[in-house]
């Protein structure tokens, strides 16, 4: 095994705590075909799972995500939904196949997928990735 396989320590500890949990409740992949820059953020256009073309944003700050209903299948508790606690985000660079992931906590709903990652934001900016795989999790 090379011995940068992952991007990162932070990526190797998400990647291996995301291996080792039993708990996943929906998982997508998302495959972006081009980034667009704006002052503090970057978005593309993504494909959902009813082919309808949906906007994702990516920016920096406090880590989190706030999820769009059209991507993933969330199960409804008996009274109210139940919101995943955890987002593993997954993607390999182009540029050395080098993995990142990242464990963000689920911060709400929206109509669009947000995501707020600084490391995510910087390496859009590079377009150094074109696929993007969000695992949710309950702990």
């Amino acid at each position: 095994m090379k011995s940068d396989l992952f991007f990162d320590e932070t990526s190797k500890r998400a990647y291996n705590q995301l291996t080792e949990n039993l708990s996943v409740q929906s998982r997508v992949m998302l495959n972006i075909e081009q980034f667009e820059i704006g002052s503090r953020y970057v978005t593309a256009k993504v494909q959902n799972r009813y082919g309808e073309k949906v906007t994702i944003n990516i920016q920096g700050g406090r880590p989190g995500i706030e999820l769009q209903e059209s991507f993933f299948k969330i199960k409804e508790g008996e009274k109210r939904e139940r919101i995943p606690s955890y987002a593993y985000l997954i993607t390999r660079l182009i540029q050395d196949s080098s993995i990142l992931a990242r464990k963000l906590p689920v911060v709400g709903k929206r109509d669009w997928l947000l995501i707020y990652e600084d490391t995510l934001l910087e390496l859009s900016v590079k377009d150094a990735y074109d696929e993007l795989e969000i695992v949710l999790v309950f702990l």
